[in-house]
């Protein structure tokens, strides 16, 4: 500012009545619509503010998270700077620069009648200039706390809680605008401006607590993340008028212009937290070692394995990181459930976070999370929210269950706080406020690994994500799917969940010893910083541990790893041969059908979409044999029905047919719990063909003839080193030549899982392998671009020390993801952007779905589940070709469907119109589609995509 600021502590508490009338005029929040005007006061979205984050701090926020806070603050300084924090967030909208600002859809009346009660109060000279929008609300108001020497790491929460921060102190960057503070440089017109903004600081000072500015403490830049989300938590709760969009359940309405604005702030902001507050908080309990607890949640007893695992985790006094390494179908996700359990009691957290690689694998485990959670519900008789974190999440059946379930009035208009029908019996439920950004502080959740990964982003916001991972147990399954760019997101997450203390557990049947390591590394980094290694306590070799199962699990600075025999695992030992085959599809069909010539089923995965659909044409020739395809390149409705199917086919207690051929891709390693008497898989790296043999007879059923000892058939591999074009393009040679090195003749289940994993992916043995130099080279250039390339857009590591502030945090904000979802989505994968459309198909009839169900006999949601991508191969080439297909289906769509503009599940979508024979033209190719073999796609001039 420009001028002397005043000696710290000497403030003037005292706020008079001429004071307050000039804080009544000030305005928070204008709005009108048709003949309607309102308006909200200052003081009262103010004072709402306080109220709501005071409430939320102490009774929505975990123990754990206050207990970061209350580290160097004591528990009575925490919350003191939350009230203060609250109160004083808007403070930058007490002056000319937001009080002159017009209304945002120009209604020049409502503006005019808010001026003339500043003017009626006193303020002087109001008029705009062409320079206040270079002082928006946010850094006005930590230029104010700066001038009154609140410490900057406090100011600096002000000054980002609209998501993004500045480089530096914004007190010189303001100085040239000193009229945007106070109107003019005349002392008389200055008065009124100067005196709200002191009677407003002094109220701040007085809601907290503090006695005078110098109580007000300094905090480290994780508290202040911390506190930040909490502040714009507390803040889009108070300026949410309404719960429901047809304004039955009011929360913090703004007022008609006009009418009396005695409005009492207590009386508003309970009835506004008892329309909010749908659903209870979860105050996990000890988890009983006395009787068997996996009995208790899920009617079986555990085996020794499991036995083991959880009792270590019991034992933890100060649990950070668990990694449990364990076979494929061990009983590692109940593990990590118990554990989250423990781990939630032990350190103060009241919600759970699961991240799976994919949307399928999201989904399939999105009904054991929900059962699981149900159980906790009902045993305690607690009405817990929870929610499913991915794009299409609308069409998972149970989602929508949950939707129905909670769509209708928690509480009647007569009940208050300590009477709810709904506490008569436990319950899982849907909160609607905890939606778009929101959606990752609701306190139980199943999604991608990408709202993980997203903790790393440098996006708009941030600070919400960090702040509701902060009060979660976080478990993350099949870590081994993230590749070289998206373990760098992780790792920046491992380190910011570190720095909270946030317990972690991570599940993995096939982990390499090195990544491991390095996900201990940057857990250990954020939670003690560089030195960590001087404080660690850790057995001899820990980083060569290759016992399987294995826990780590990091207790304080102490690391313990622990093993059981692989007998008591909990896994059948199965020993597993394996062939190489060469052949062509033909061949390669023909010795399937061979093989299930006394019945059987048979999987095939292979690497790519386009290779599932020729193999899948092949066998469409014989009759005699039941056919399934699943890939990613279904429509969200036919993908269902095809997993559904196949789960009642060959799932766990399936109705299994006479001959059978699955063909998949990728999905078929992870989504789905199915059992194969035969697999043939493409080859790929060693973690992901263990992965699929997983799939080989899994469960202990009686087999057909011939094919009761399990049988894996390796295919790709043209010579050693040799494995096809469409092969490496997807995993490079360097680990398919390792692979196919050391994957001998006979695997023994599970105790070659690990010592496979190390060979391959230990680069210290790699002169064991011919001809492997350059393959090599090639590998960690790979590897150096992808770590170059998300690093490009990555956040910082904490800032260690008592003081940090914010600024500079979000310093290289990317706007094209933070104003794109799916575009933030994307930049935590290494994978090149494709496009979505809604499949539709043009009959006799008119425009049908590609069922055949007429537009105007379904509802907007049914149509949007019509979505499936576009390959990449038809936009990737030439590099305007992405544009050139927006311009021509949003041309199309604009011209069919112009009332999508309208509708919230339409809206922005393209539509892609197949004819009568499910065909179409796009950018010079032909896209086809078959409910039972997804989209595929061909150069019209005959010449197929790779």
């Amino acid at each position: 500012m420009v001028y002397d600021k005043p000696a710290k502590g000497e403030i003037n508490l005292e706020i008079t009545g001429r004071h307050q009338q000039l804080v009544n005029a000030l305005w928070a929040k204008k709005n009108s619509g048709g003949d309607d005007r309102f308006w909200l006061p200052l003081s009262v979205h103010l004072t709402d503010t306080a109220n709501a984050i005071n409430w939320l701090y102490t009774c929505w926020v975990g123990e754990g998270v206050k207990l970061r806070l209350e580290q160097s603050l004591s528990p009575e300084g925490a919350q003191k700077l939350v009230k203060f924090l609250g109160f004083v967030h808007d403070l930058g909208k007490a002056t000319p620069a937001f009080q002159l600002k017009p209304s945002w859809n120009q209604d020049y009346d409502l503006d005019d009648a808010l001026i003339s009660r500043l003017r009626d109060a006193g303020f002087q000279n109001l008029q705009a200039n062409s320079f206040m929008k270079q002082s928006p609300h946010t850094i006005a108001g930590e230029t104010i706390l700066d001038y009154y020497q609140v410490p900057d790491s406090v100011a600096a929460i002000v000054g980002a809680h609209h998501g993004r921060t500045i480089d530096d102190r914004p007190e010189r960057h303001q100085k040239p605008y000193q009229d945007n503070y106070w109107q003019s440089s005349d002392s008389e017109v200055q008065k009124p401006w100067k005196m709200v903004q002191e009677a407003l600081f002094n109220q701040a000072l007085q809601t907290a607590g503090y006695q005078s500015v110098n109580e007000i403490p300094t905090v480290t830049q994780p508290q202040a993340v911390i506190l930040e989300g909490l502040l714009i938590m507390a803040d889009w709760l108070a300026s949410t008028e309404y719960l429901d969009t047809a304004k039955r359940k009011p929360l913090f309405p703004l007022v008609r212009l006009g009418e009396s604005v005695a409005i009492d702030t207590k009386a508003r902001f309970r009835n506004a937290i008892l329309t909010w507050k749908t659903t209870d908080s979860w105050h996990p309990a000890p988890v009983s070692m006395a009787e068997d607890p996996y009995y208790i949640r899920w009617g079986f007893h555990a085996h020794e394995f499991q036995q083991k695992m959880t009792a270590e985790i019991d034992q933890a006094t100060d649990p950070g990181l668990v990694i449990i390494e364990a076979g494929m179908g061990s009983g590692k996700t109940e593990v990590a459930l118990l554990a989250a359990e423990q781990l939630a009691y032990a350190t103060g957290r009241n919600g759970v976070f699961m991240g799976l690689p994919t949307q399928a694998t999201t989904d399939a485990m999105f009904t054991r999370f929900n059962q699981w959670l149900s159980k906790i519900a009902v045993d305690k008789n607690l009405r817990l929210q929870e929610d499913e974190l991915h794009g299409k999440k609308a069409y998972n059946p149970l989602y929508q269950e949950l939707v129905r379930a909670s769509n209708v009035d928690a509480f009647d208009e007569a009940d208050d706080l300590d009477h709810r029908e709904w506490l008569d019996e436990g319950s899982v439920a849907l909160n609607q406020w905890f939606n778009g950004k929101k959606s990752v502080l609701t306190p139980f959740s199943v999604g991608t690994i990408d709202n993980l990964l997203l903790m790393g982003l440098n996006q708009k916001h941030l600070f919400l994500r960090h702040f509701g991972f902060s009060g979660k147990v976080v478990i993350i399954d099949e870590v081994h799917a993230y590749d070289a760019y998206m373990t760098s997101y992780l790792d920046k997450a491992l380190v910011w969940l570190g720095a909270y203390h946030v317990p972690v557990v991570i599940l993995s049947a096939t982990l390499p010893k090195e990544k491991r390591n390095e996900l201990i590394s940057a857990y250990l980094k954020g939670k003690y910083g560089d030195e960590y290694q001087n404080r660690l306590v850790a057995p001899a070799g820990w980083q060569d541990k290759v016992a399987y199962p294995l826990l780590s699990l990091i207790d304080g600075c102490t690391l313990k790893q622990v093993t059981v025999d692989s007998k008591n695992s909990g896994q059948i030992t199965q020993t597993v041969t394996v062939q190489r085959f060469n052949g062509d599809d033909e061949a390669l069909i023909q010795k399937v059908l061979a093989k299930l010539k006394n019945g059987g089923v048979a999987g095939i995965i292979v690497n790519t979409v386009k290779r599932a659909q020729a193999l899948a044409a092949i066998v469409s020739q014989t009759s005699d044999v039941q056919l399934m395809v699943l890939h990613s390149a279904f429509l969200a409705p036919d993908r269902t029905v095809q997993e559904t199917e196949l789960q009642h086919l060959i799932g766990k207690h399936g109705q299994r047919p006479q001959r059978m051929i699955v063909i998949g891709t990728q999905v078929l390693e992870q989504s789905l719990d199915v059992d194969f008497d035969v697999m043939y898989t493409d080859i790929a790296p060693i973690d992901l063909v263990l992965q699929r043999v997983g799939r080989l007879h899994r469960h202990p059923i009686a087999r057909p003839a011939g094919l009761t000892h399990p049988r894996l058939f390796l295919l790709g591999v043209n010579e050693f080193g040799d494995y096809g074009e469409a092969n490496e393009a997807v995993y490079g040679n360097y680990l398919l030549r390792k692979t196919d090195y050391f994957l001998k003749d006979v695997l023994t289940l599970p105790t070659d899982i690990s010592p496979l994993v190390q060979a391959v992916y230990d680069e210290q043995i790699n002169q064991q392998v011919p001809g492997i130099d350059q393959p090599y080279r090639d590998f960690k250039r790979q590897q150096r671009r992808q770590h170059k390339k998300a690093r490009a857009f990555q956040i910082q590591v904490p800032q260690t020390g008592r003081y940090g502030t914010l600024h500079g945090w979000l310093k290289r904000a990317h706007t094209s993801v933070e104003a794109d979802s799916v575009r933030a989505n994307a930049a935590v994968r290494d994978i090149q952007e494709t496009l979505e459309v809604i499949l539709l198909q043009r009959t006799p009839n008119g425009i049908c779905l590609i069922d055949g169900r007429p537009l105007n006999t379904v509802t907007a949601l049914e149509i949007a589940q019509q979505v499936v991508r576009i390959p990449a191969a038809v936009t990737k080439y030439p590099i305007s070709a992405m544009d050139q297909a927006i311009r021509e289906l949003e041309q199309q769509t604009g011209t069919l469907f112009p009332e999508w503009a309208g509708e919230t599940w339409l809206r922005g979508s393209l539509a892609l119109v197949l004819s009568e024979q499910k065909t179409a033209t796009l950018l010079g190719w032909q896209l086809s589609y078959s409910s039972s073999r997804g989209l595929s796609y061909q150069k019209k001039e005959g010449l197929h995509g790779k």
